[in-house]
């Protein structure tokens, strides 16, 4: 593999973004440097994927084949292995934003399933409440 090469740098922040940074690297548990490269790094693939780049050169050289056979009797199905080819083509980013996205929902469907699966009419007397109704998940407590 190969090593990652750093760069000391010096930047000047605004004291509110310098706490900023430093709060959110104490709640994520990462330095403030970590931080402050995600943003970069973020920033970097936002402004990317307007315009066409190379990508592949950002993708991870495994062989999906490394991971297809761990025995005889635990090959994969089809479909598992296509998904496995289609994840081995992202960046490792990528594949850490997908599995984010995949927890993210399976949440919402099992909040979804905690519902009672009854129809009704819901009336607000104001927007205001109607904002936080919404705000609420669309639940009434």
């Amino acid at each position: 593999s190969k090593a990652k090469h750093y760069a000391r740098i010096a930047i000047t922040l605004p004291e509110k973004d310098l706490a900023a940074a430093d709060r959110l690297a104490k709640r994520l548990d990462r330095s403030r440097s970590w931080v402050i490269a995600e943003a970069v790094r973020r920033f970097a693939e936002h402004r990317e994927s307007a315009a066409p780049v190379r990508k592949a050169a950002l993708r991870v050289a495994e062989p999906a084949s490394a991971y297809a056979v761990a025995s005889d009797d635990a090959r994969l199905d089809s479909s598992r292995m296509a998904q496995l080819v289609s994840d081995m083509k992202l960046t490792p980013e990528q594949r850490v934003r997908e599995a984010e996205e995949t927890l993210r929902l399976d949440e919402v469907i099992a909040r979804r399933d905690r519902r009672p699966r009854t129809e009704r009419i819901q009336t607000f007397r104001r927007i205001e409440d109607y904002w936080d109704w919404k705000r609420l998940g669309g639940s009434i407590r």
